[in-house]
């Protein structure tokens, strides 16, 4: 097939809006679940550290999954998994039961993003990654856009509990048809020195570089995971939004981060062409995209709703040309047979500190409010840019870059 590749990204694209759209269905359904289930916000960041804790121990077991068994057969059985997981949260009786079934959505939806890098590292050269990466990557934030009218529209139509399902069976489709349709490249291509070795976690955390990129990842993380979980509750409770409310405005952050995904993919080869190193442009687009999260540190500063929308815009644009470039670099530094461990492991990082921040709002949100919590996210991305910066030449050393 003529430009299969490009195929193959539309694919995984597809599997990562139907991942994010069950997982952004607690987030937008969060105000109605509170009032259901009479949960504080202290339990309800406990049910979202359920999935979190999940996601986060998973993530490199299921990269090491699908290293083993392959990427058809694995990432359709995690697809099918994450769909029955997310439709029994139609039976939660309370946020414990709430919470169980979240966890084990966490457990079955970590396989998406190392198994779009994995994909990416075996089909496309180092020069056109991080374009792919940048499409592939929007499905995360399209999930998310289509989670809130979707979610909302099924909830008034039938009741929070079919929204759970309706959002499931969308996997279980795609499942079916990843399955079909996917292929891997043709065995005939004589592989790059390495790429059939498989590392071990061990030999990877030992990996200097692996530091270097899985430190800007923790520090990354928080903001989407605050994004995705808390912004219909923020908006419900500090700005006094109801669910139609939420349902018209919750999405726009989400449609601006797939457009700096993708801006951010385009960016590295932009400045390639310039001159600019493979790493190095990976490096400045991380840094761009750091100075531009200053914007949604400010939103305590917003005297309206709107203003408050719109700076959280502009953070999930930024947020995604950082993210899409940091697991581009775990493309570059490590070889296609051992990516999808090793991107586990970078992502397990990131979720470690998505999982504290989201614990820490749980806790400070009702009492100090949400804006020094939303401050802090601008910093931790400047701080992880200056890691890049600084460690740059330990991530030139690599074998997997051609």
């Amino acid at each position: 097939m003529r430009n299969m590749r490009w195929w193959i990204v539309a694919l995984i694209c597809a599997g990562t809006v139907a991942n994010y759209l069950a997982r952004n269905s607690l987030g937008v359904l969060a105000p109605e679940l509170k009032l259901v289930f009479q949960m504080s916000t202290r339990q309800y960041s406990y049910v979202v550290g359920a999935f979190q804790i999940a996601y986060t121990a998973m993530q490199p077991v299921a990269g090491a999954i699908i290293d083993r068994i392959g990427l058809r057969m694995g990432f359709a059985l995690f697809g099918v998994a994450w769909s029955a997981a997310n439709m029994l949260h139609a039976l939660a009786a309370g946020w414990l039961s709430l919470a169980f079934f979240r966890g084990l959505l966490g457990l079955t939806e970590s396989v998406a993003i190392p198994s779009g890098v994995k994909a990416v590292a075996e089909w496309f050269p180092a020069r056109e990654r991080s374009v792919a990466i940048g499409w592939f990557n929007a499905g995360t934030s399209l999930g998310a856009v289509l989670a809130p009218p979707i979610v909302v529209a099924v909830t008034l139509w039938a009741n929070w509990r079919w929204a759970f399902v309706v959002t499931g069976a969308v996997g279980l489709v795609w499942a079916a048809a990843w399955y079909a349709l996917y292929r891997t490249p043709a065995t005939a291509v004589r592989p790059p020195a390495g790429v059939g070795e498989h590392a071990s976690a061990r030999a990877i955390l030992a990996d200097r570089r692996f530091w270097v990129i899985a430190v800007p990842r923790f520090l990354a993380e928080p903001a989407w995971q605050t994004f995705s979980f808390w912004i219909p509750l923020y908006l419900a409770t500090e700005r006094g939004m109801d669910l139609k409310q939420i349902a018209l405005f919750a999405w726009l952050p989400f449609l601006a981060a797939d457009a700096g995904g993708i801006g951010g993919g385009y960016l590295s080869p932009w400045l390639m062409k310039r001159g600019v190193p493979l790493i190095g442009s990976r490096v400045a687009g991380v840094g761009l995209g750091a100075v531009l999260m200053i914007a949604p540190g400010c939103i305590g500063l917003a005297a309206s709703p709107y203003l408050a929308i719109g700076l959280f815009c502009v953070g999930g644009f930024a947020h995604q040309m950082i993210s899409g470039l940091i697991n581009t670099l775990s493309t570059d530094v490590f070889a296609p047979a051992e990516v999808g461990l090793a991107n586990g492991l970078i992502g397990q990082a990131g979720w470690i500190g998505g999982l504290l921040f989201s614990l820490l709002i749980g806790q400070l949100a009702d009492t100090i409010g949400y804006a020094p919590l939303f401050g802090m996210l601008g910093v931790f991305d400047l701080l992880g840019a200056a890691v890049l910066i600084a460690f740059i030449g330990v991530l030139t050393r690599s074998r997997a870059i051609a």
